[in-house]
């Protein structure tokens, strides 16, 4: 996994956070729920190749 990926990552998790403590503390508990799910999503679209790579690599080790 790239460096930057994983920087990537935290930067999403950082602003969600953020955004999700301003929503709260605004009364916007739903919107701060929906905030912190498309955060969730937003990462696994990005990390879904590496899963990919991952499956490929245990099934070329184990020859499945």
């Amino acid at each position: 996994m790239e460096v930057e990926l994983i920087f990537k990552i935290a930067a999403i998790g950082i602003i969600v956070a953020v955004l999700n403590q301003l929503l709260i503390r605004s009364g916007r508990e739903e919107q701060a729920l929906m905030t912190t799910l498309a955060g969730l999503i937003v990462v696994l679209m990005m990390i879904i190749n590496e899963i990919d790579a991952l499956f490929e690599a245990i099934k070329t080790t184990f020859q499945l």
